[in-house]
C-alpha cells in the first residue's frame, strides 16, 4: 500500500484563527490561544498521522510588518514557510478582502501548488454572507479551493482533512507515527505560561515578555520545573509580579493547572523575573530564545 506525507503550511495576518485550526486539526494543544494579536512567535509543527499518510502542519505567527528584529524572526519564519510547503492554507475570515491581505498572499497565487483558502468565522454570518464571501474570494484566486469554516465549531473540519490527504504526494513518513509534535517538552512548559501573561497583562507587558525554562526533571509522577520570565526594561519588573507577588503568583497557579492537564502529573512550579534591556533587538538574546538559528 502506498503512503502519501507532505507539509502543509498555515498563513494568515494575526487573529483569522491559525493557532485554533492547528489544534482542531492536530487534536491536541499545540498552539496557544488568545484574543491578542502574535500570540504564535515560532514556527510549531503538528504531526496527524492516518494508516496510509502523514501530515506535518505548521502554525506561523500572524504576517506583519516587522517593527523590531524579534518581528523579523517571526517574519523569517513565514518567508521559510513559502519554500518547503507541499500545501498552503491561506486563512481569511468573514468581512476581510482580498486587496487588503499581505504580500505573501500573491506570492501563494503565483505558485504551482495546491492550496485551499479557508474562509473563517463563518459561524458569525448568515449563509448568503458566507457564499457572497466565497464566490468573491473563489473569482480573486480560481486555482485555490475555497472552503467555508469555523475554526471554533469545527465546521467543515472533516471536508478540510479529506482535501489535505488527497493534496499530499507520494512519500514515506517524516516523522514517527506516534509523534505529534517536533517541538520539546520545554518548549510547551513555555508557551503556557506566555499564554498566562498575554491572558493577565495589558498594553506592552505581553510583548515584552519571554519565558524560558531552565529547569525540567521528571520524577515519577512529579515533575519539578524551574522558568525565567525576562522583561526588557527595569520598570516592568514590579508590575509583572504585582503587588505582594499577587500577579505572578495568579499567572503561576493558572499555568501549573494547565501543565497538569497537559502532562498529566503533578507540577512544582518555580518562576523567577529577569531583565535583559530591550532584548527584542538583542541579536544575542533572540538566539538563546530560539528566533534565530545562527
Amino acid at each position: 500500500m502506498s503512503h502519501k506525507a507532505g507539509y502543509v503550511n498555515i498563513l494568515g495576518k494575526p487573529n483569522v484563527g491559525k493557532s485554533t485550526l492547528m489544534n482542531a486539526l492536530v487534536g491536541e494543544r499545540v498552539s496557544i490561544i488568545t484574543s491578542k494579536a502574535q500570540t504564535t512567535r515560532h514556527r510549531i509543527l503538528g504531526i496527524v498521522n492516518g494508516d496510509d499518510f502523514q501530515i506535518i502542519f505548521s502554525d506561523l505567527p500572524g504576517i506583519i510588518k516587522p517593527a523590531y528584529k524579534m518581528q523579523e524572526s517571526m517574519m523569517d519564519f513565514v518567508r521559510t514557510s513559502l519554500e518547503d510547503a507541499d500545501t498552503f492554507i491561506f486563512m481569511v475570515q468573514i468581512g476581510d478582502k482580498p486587496e487588503n491581505q499581505p504580500d505573501e498572499y500573491e506570492k501563494i497565487k503565483k505558485m504551482k501548488i495546491p492550496v485551499i483558502l479557508l474562509l473563517n468565522k463563518m459561524d458569525i454570518a448568515e449563509h448568503d454572507e458566507v457564499e457572497q464571501q466565497r464566490i468573491i474570494w473563489q473569482e480573486d484566486f480560481p486555482q485555490a479551493k475555497v472552503i467555508p469554516f469555523s475554526a471554533k465549531f469545527n465546521w467543515n473540519l472533516e471536508t478540510l482533512m479529506n482535501d489535505i490527504v488527497s493534496y499530499l504526494p507520494e512519500s514515506e513518513p517524516y516523522f514517527g507515527k506516534d509523534d505529534w509534535t517536533d517541538r520539546p517538552e520545554r518548549f510547551f512548559v513555555t508557551e503556557v505560561i506566555r499564554e498566562k501573561i498575554l491572558m493577565n497583562y495589558k498594553q506592552e507587558i505581553p510583548y515584552s515578555c519571554e519565558v524560558v525554562c531552565s529547569y525540567f526533571m521528571e520524577d515519577g509522577d512529579i515533575i519539578k520545573i524551574s522558568v525565567e520570565i525576562y522583561v526588557e526594561r527595569e520598570s516592568q519588573k514590579p508590575i509583572l509580579i504585582g503587588k505582594n507577588g499577587e500577579m505572578l503568583k495568579k499567572v503561576g497557579t493558572q499555568a501549573r493547572l494547565d501543565l497538569e492537564k497537559f502532562f498529566g502529573k503533578k507540577i512544582f512550579l518555580e518562576t523567577h523575573v529577569r531583565v535583559s534591556d530591550n532584548w527584542r533587538n538583542n541579536e544575542s538574546m533572540l538566539r538563546k530564545f530560539g528566533y534565530r538559528d545562527y
